[in-house]
This record gives C-alpha cells, structure tokens and sequence, in this order.
C-alpha cells in the first residue's frame, strides 16, 4: 500500500470550473521544458503514476508534489485517452517553441509569393500534426482522410494569404503585416474540422462522473471542437497582433533601417515571450475534459441516458486540444 496522501490524479490539480485554475493548469500542461523529458524520465513518471493509481508502495517518492509533477509530465507526453506516447512536435509541450519560429518566419518573410508559400505550408504541415496527436481517442482517423485534410487546409491558408497579400498590396505596411494572422485563422478554421472529420461524424464518447462511457454524441463533437478552434486562434492572435505593431514601431522611427539583421531575432525573440503565456492561457478558455448537459444533447443520445441512467443529469467529453 502506498504511503502518500490519497488524491484523484486523474482529474487536473486545479479548479477546472474557475478560469485562473484552468490557466495554472494549462501552465503546467504546456511548460516547454517538458519536451526535453529523457525516455528514462518519461517511463519513472509512468511507474510512479501506475502504481499511485493501484495504491502500490512508492518507496522513492516523498511528498504528494512529486507525484503531481510525475502525472503532468506523463500527461504532456502521452494521449488522455489511449495512453500512447505522442509525437514530439505534437504535444502541447512543444507549441510555444514551435509556434514561436514558425510565426516569426511568416511575419518575417510575407512579402513574396515563394516566402508565403513556404511558411503556410510548414505550418500547416505542424497544424496537422498537432491536430491528429491531440484527437479524441474515441474516433481513429484513415490516412485517406488524414491527406485530405492537409491538403484542405494548407490550399484554405494560401488562397487566404496570397489573395490578402495582393488586396493590401498599395496599403499601409501595418496590413501586410496582418495577412498572416487572418491566414490562420481561416486556416484553423479548416484543419481542425477535417482532421477532426471522423468525430464529427460517428460522435465522441461520453461519460458519468467515474469515466465510464455512457453514449456517443454528434453534437459534443461538433461543441468541443468548435472551443478548440476558438483556442488555437486565441493562442495566435497576442504574438501576431502585438509583434506586427511593434515591428511597424520600429519601422517607423528608423530602428530597422540602421540594424536590418535585427528583423528576425527581435520577431522570433518578442514571440515566444507572448507565446509563453498566449499558449496556457488559450488553453484555458475552455475544460479539456468538457461538460454538457443531458438535456442537450440530440433527442436519441438524451433518450437513451435518460432510460439507462436517470441519475445523470450532466456528463463530460475529451474536447481535445
């Protein structure tokens, strides 16, 4: 038998139902340091989560603290579902240095169709990444349609780019600055639908208080991934608001004139600072492990839970991320 404290682990550390304590646990969730986990750290985090869950003795863990900080970085590394271990540059741990090259890249090369081109395609190629890792587990996804919805969504974010390009042509610098933003956006818009197909299509698993799966829901499917396109554009808005506005600052009073090379370090530098905060804080604005009620649900989902459990009247989904 265990000799720590007893605690549910598998429901997050902090207050989901309040903003900051969704915030302090997105923090945690998306810590960037966690990408740089050894296989040997990742496996001891296995083993002390595991034998915590089944009450075994621990003898080398401490405190509680140490067993909290073995589940979150298990849970940066692995599906909440299925378990399976995720690509690197799929986990949420690896968004703010990834986003942070990729967005200064675009906002520092926008100006010719090959500098677009280039970028929105390697974003896009790091979105569905991203987008397949952080899938409910409940909905596998074909390679047939894994294909569709990249090449879906990198055609949405260069038609998007290149057409704005062309329309803010003749306007002031501060709007081309801008296309790249708008060109996520709608490319997000896109993405995260397609790769995301197969739930919207068969439903998501619901479940009771204790996890256990209690019917499948559409319309889950489509609320929880409509939050996690809300979050994404969220999390990119701050770094390609603020970093455009302050490059045109700096345009302005000279600064980029005398020192040209600073163009990018400063870009890349001032992203991931916003990045490191907009991430966690994005996040945030919605539950991973989603609630809606019964009696919202479409009428066969709610008939049937109300026939085989008439004591429940909310229950929760993997939303993803």
């Amino acid at each position: 038998m265990s000799n720590l404290p007893r605690v549910d682990i598998d429901q997050p550390k902090f207050d989901q139902s309040t903003y900051f304590g969704r915030a302090k646990h997105f923090f945690l969730v998306t810590n960037p340091l966690n990408i740089f986990a050894s296989n040997e750290e990742l496996e001891r985090a296995r083993d002390i989560v595991t034998k915590y869950r089944a009450n075994q003795p621990l003898p080398d863990v401490k405190s509680i603290d140490e067993v909290w900080r073995a589940k979150y970085l298990y849970d940066s590394a692995h599906h909440p579902e299925t378990g399976e271990k995720q690509i690197i540059i799929g986990r949420m741990s690896a968004q703010m240095p990834m986003n942070t090259f990729i967005t200064a890249g675009m906002m520092t090369f926008y100006k010719t169709t090959r500098a677009v081109v280039f970028w929105q395609w390697f974003n896009q190629t790091f979105n569905a990444i991203v987008n397949y890792t952080n899938r409910s587990g409940s909905s596998p996804i074909s390679q047939s349609q894994l294909v569709t919805s990249y090449c879906l969504a990198t055609g949405g974010a260069l038609a998007t780019a290149l057409s704005l390009n062309r329309a803010v042509k003749n306007m002031r610098p501060i709007f081309g600055r801008l296309v790249p933003l708008v060109a996520v956006a709608a490319a997000n818009c896109i993405n995260i639908p397609c790769m995301r197909m197969q739930e919207l299509r068969n439903g998501i698993a619901l479940l009771d208080a204790k996890n256990k799966e209690v019917g499948i829901s559409k319309k889950a499917a489509f609320v929880g991934i409509s939050a996690v396109v809300i979050s994404r554009i969220s999390m990119a808005i701050p770094g390609m608001t603020l970093t455009p506005l302050l490059m045109n600052k700096l345009e302005k009073n000279g600064f980029l004139k005398k020192y040209p090379r600073s163009n990018a370090p400063i870009q890349t530098l001032f992203c991931g600072f916003i990045l490191i905060f907009a991430t966690p804080l994005g996040c945030a604005f919605f539950s991973q492990r989603a609630a809606i009620k019964v009696n919202d649900l479409e009428p066969e989902v709610r008939d049937h839970i109300k026939k085989e459990r008439p004591d429940l009247d909310t229950v929760w989904y993997n939303k993803g991320l």
